[in-house]
């Protein structure tokens, strides 16, 4: 779903072309308690910061983990929002707090869920 998308910019209503990239553990890179995702964005590196309290608040309401292609889809769906809202201000990182990740983990699930036959 999130791998690879295109959304339209809400200000200047052109198609951007997104593509995933890397899922690093942001302890060893920048001493962050965070998993980055990093996309492409028309070819402009942007990462996506997803707090690991997410992962354990997450498995604490649910039983379930938070894996690495779920957390891919989870940032390219937040990636994907603030494209359409007009909010992607060409950072190149945007950081989550607990509740926008499980906000945008949900979101993904209910997609999911809609897309099964």
């Amino acid at each position: 779903m999130y791998e690879e998308f295109r959304a339209k910019d809400r200000w200047t209503g052109q198609e951007v072309q997104c593509s995933y990239q890397a899922v690093v553990v942001a302890i060893a890179t920048r001493h962050a308690d965070a998993v980055d995702v990093k996309f492409t964005v028309n070819n402009r590196g942007v990462w996506i910061a997803l707090p690991h309290p997410a992962w354990v608040e997450y498995q604490k309401q649910t039983g379930k983990i938070i894996n690495d292609p779920l957390a891919v889809q989870t940032a390219g769906h937040y990636l994907k929002t603030i494209i359409e809202n007009g909010e992607e201000s060409g950072r190149e990182m945007y950081t989550l707090t607990v509740p926008e990740t499980l906000e945008h983990l949900d979101a993904v699930l209910q997609e999911a869920a809609t897309m099964k036959p």
